[in-house]
């Protein structure tokens, strides 16, 4: 299946979820019933000690998941052919376990709310069933004129 990054931003240069980011991380999320989900293998530059994945590159996996689980449901909410621009406001990362570097990470995220322009979204990133790392962030859509409106385009 192809994944939302692909199919409404080819073009998009974020560094967590941009496909046209060389240096990028490239996350591909998909929908699965309620919620997007995504699967990503950390790299050995991904690295913060042993073998486990830094924290930092953990948080902007989430985050970039959460902003597109954020947008789609938006987007469906309002019955849109694309989703709309939308910019973190709020990103909550609590981390659990230690997440693996030599192991897929499972990244999950569904929306709990929307009012108005503003989303919250909840998720996960799971190593072998095991739930590693939790989130919670609330994302906005922009209006035109915000360096994020055109983000997906």
């Amino acid at each position: 299946m192809e994944s939302l990054q692909d199919k409404y931003s080819p073009k998009a240069v974020c560094f967590g979820c941009g496909p046209a980011n060389p240096d990028g991380l490239h996350i591909k999320s998909r929908p699965e019933g309620d919620r997007l989900v995504a699967d990503w293998r950390p790299w050995p530059q991904h690295k913060a000690f042993a073998d486990i994945t830094n924290g930092g590159i953990i948080a902007t996996l989430l985050d970039c998941h959460g902003n597109m689980t954020a947008a789609y449901f938006l987007m469906k909410a309002r019955g849109l052919e694309t989703p709309p621009g939308t910019v973190t406001a709020e990103l909550t990362v609590r981390f659990l376990k230690p997440s693996p570097l030599k192991k897929e990470l499972h990244l999950s995220a569904w929306c709990t709310g929307i009012e108005g322009d503003r989303v919250r979204v909840e998720g996960s990133l799971e190593v072998d069933g095991v739930k590693t790392v939790s989130m919670s962030g609330l994302y906005v859509a922009v209006k035109e004129g915000h360096p994020g409106f055109h983000k997906w385009e």
